[in-house]
């Protein structure tokens, strides 16, 4: 299956795309379901299993759910008409969503947070349900949320077998991993980036395209901005204080000065990264990268790239944006972008491997060395576990995106150094992460049943 690049970075709400935005997009899919559907359909339920039932309520799961089944969608989430739909559910015990009578849904009786065995499909599963006058199912569905704010129903993910692996491909550079990429590169001459293009103008003008990325990086960057601003304390009961305003006033401040020491630049990083993760911890708009949990990793090396590296220029942030999401679409084919599934190292882990793919492109790096750069970063983010405390995209999300840019920039500074010849391949890699994914302990897969969540006080 062809991932765009706008199918890894997807403009969407905090605090989490597997959490947040996923049960979102599975309610209104249900939806045109129902609506096309000869039921007559008289109430809603919703049971949630697995990550989504253990951390649902800290990465605001139940909220989202809601909000789906009344119609809304993360790309025109509208904040102040959320609350005002949840405040009208809560008083009348009705959901109105376009096109269809008003459905009874009472989030007491009719949202189950089930915490026994995942569903088999994923550790993000949930099954909606449409009910009669009597209470009797007459419409079901399974939904998979699968990271990044892709859905699956039950049927689409028994379909990704071996045989869709090996079905004609529509775009005319179908790399699916790291080595096929750069066999393609250097059989066609081109760079990742506009092999990448080219495979996107299969289905865009390039007007749509620049359009396109650029509506990314002014999210990107919007968001940024509006973290640097805001201070206060984060919502969901931790009492976690946004930090990153204070952080870039001191910076602001400090300018100039020559007793500023070089290791410095990496405050600097980890303001950007945290700033985009404040707000994402706040529900803000956000830019899956390619997810939310790790949002703040891509626009902060980006803003590093602009601000502070000289001759960078915004006019080729297409080249740094296709070149991570040729990365992020390899990852998630062979393993995986979901913290539910592989632990933070599929989600910061593979954030930094784009970041770092991005920037080694628009510093000049040839195909081999943006593998390296894009091997480096990951390698060194294997094994990280995924264990937010309370359930809450904050303890340690915030900060690990600061040390995950950090990481990112090393990475592709390392890479640039060489040739692009080296002794990890980016696919062993990816391999690796898969296979630690697949050996760690559900404590330490986004259910906040081990390390920091069990081992910190949560209020």
């Amino acid at each position: 299956m062809f991932l765009s690049v706008f199918d890894i970075f997807k403009i969407g709400v905090g605090p989490s795309s597997s959490h947040t935005m996923g049960p979102m997009v599975a309610g209104a899919r249900f939806l045109a379901t129902l609506r096309a559907s000869p039921f007559v359909a008289q109430g809603l339920r919703a049971r949630l299993y697995g990550s989504l039932a253990f951390t649902g309520k800290g990465h605001a799961t139940d909220r989202a759910t809601i909000l789906g089944l009344a119609g809304f969608v993360p790309e025109t989430y509208d904040a102040a008409e959320a609350e005002a739909a949840l405040a009208a559910n809560g008083k009348t015990g009705y959901l109105t969503p376009p096109g269809l009578a008003p459905l009874a849904f009472d989030p007491v009786r009719d949202l189950v947070f089930d915490y026994g065995p995942a569903l088999p499909g994923h550790a993000n599963g949930m099954v909606i349900e449409a009910l009669d006058a009597q209470g009797d199912v007459i419409l079901q569905e399974t939904y998979y949320s699968i990271g990044g704010g892709f859905v699956l129903s039950a049927a689409e993910a028994a379909a990704v077998t071996d045989r869709a692996l090996v079905a004609p491909s529509p775009v005319p550079f179908p790399f699916r991993t790291a080595a096929e990429m750069l066999q393609m590169a250097h059989g066609a001459g081109l760079s990742i980036a506009q092999m990448k293009r080219r495979n996107e103008a299969r289905f865009r003008t390039e007007a749509e395209i620049d359009a396109g990325l650029a509506r990314i990086w002014a999210v990107m960057n919007d968001c940024i901005a509006r973290g640097l601003v805001q201070d206060g304390i984060l919502p969901g009961g931790l009492k976690v204080k946004r930090r990153a305003k204070a952080i870039h006033d001191a910076l602001q401040a400090e300018r100039g000065q020559n007793l500023t020491a070089p290791h410095v630049i990496n405050d600097w990083i980890s303001t950007y990264a945290m700033a985009v993760n404040e707000e994402n911890a706040a529900g803000g708009q956000v830019v899956t990268a390619p997810t939310n949990g790790a949002a703040g990793v891509v626009p902060a090396v980006i803003r590093y790239w602009l601000d502070h590296v000289p001759g960078a220029s915004s006019a080729r942030m297409g080249e740094f944006l296709l070149t991570a999401a040729a990365v992020g679409g390899i990852i998630k084919t062979n393993a995986s972008i979901s913290g539910a599934e592989c632990g933070c190292q599929a989600e910061v882990g593979s954030a930094a491997a784009m970041a770092a793919a991005g920037l080694a492109a628009v510093l000049g790096g040839s195909p081999e060395q943006i593998e390296n750069a894009a091997e480096i970063a990951l390698e060194h983010h294997l094994g990280m576990t995924c264990d937010p405390v309370r359930g809450l995209v904050q303890v340690p999300c915030i900060e690990r995106n600061g040390l995950g840019a950090i990481k990112a920039i090393s990475a592709a500074s390392l890479a640039l150094r060489g040739d692009g010849t080296h002794f990890v391949p980016l696919d062993a890699a990816i391999e690796t992460m898969r296979q630690t994914g697949r050996d760690m302990h559900d404590h330490y897969k986004e259910t906040s049943l081990g390390g920091l969540a069990v081992n910190v006080p949560n209020c």
